[in-house]
Parts: structure tokens; C-alpha cells; sequence
């Protein structure tokens, strides 16, 4: 079962850092959220591999809104 990583506020998307296929490390940033004049790094929780982005720059993101889904390394195999 994949991970899924969810925006936890209302944002918008500044830049996708990662794309579809990209290997994640634990603490990689996977997207760049503004909100607020801020800059919100979304990172990742473990390492793995992206399997989707649903987000791309421009979008704005709700709380709960889906941002895109790792498979961890033992799923791969």
C-alpha cells in the first residue's frame, strides 16, 4: 500500500520538486506550498519512490486535498 501525502492547509502551489518516478529520501521536499506570503515545504516521511503528483504549480490546495503518493521501498519488490 502507497502513502499518500495530503495538504494540510489552504495553499497555493508554488513548485512540484518532484516528479512521477523521482526515489524519495526521508525529509525530501516532494512540493513548495505558498500560503501567507510563506514558503511551505511539503516533505516526505520515510524513504521511496513518487508514483503520482496530483498537484501542479498554479493549483490551489484545501486542507485534506491530495498532493501525491509514494510506494515505500518494500512494496516494490
Amino acid at each position: 500500500m502507497a502513502d499518500e501525502i495530503r495538504a494540510e492547509m489552504v495553499a497555493n502551489v508554488l513548485e512540484v520538486v518532484a516528479r512521477e518516478g523521482t526515489e524519495v529520501a526521508d525529509g525530501d521536499t516532494v512540493v513548495l506550498l505558498e500560503s501567507m506570503k510563506m514558503e511551505i515545504p511539503v516533505l516526505v516521511e520515510g524513504a521511496g519512490t513518487v508514483v503520482s503528483v496530483a498537484v501542479k504549480e498554479g493549483d490551489v490546495v484545501q486542507g485534506g486535498d491530495l498532493i501525491a503518493v509514494i510506494r515505500r521501498p518494500s512494496e516494490a519488490e
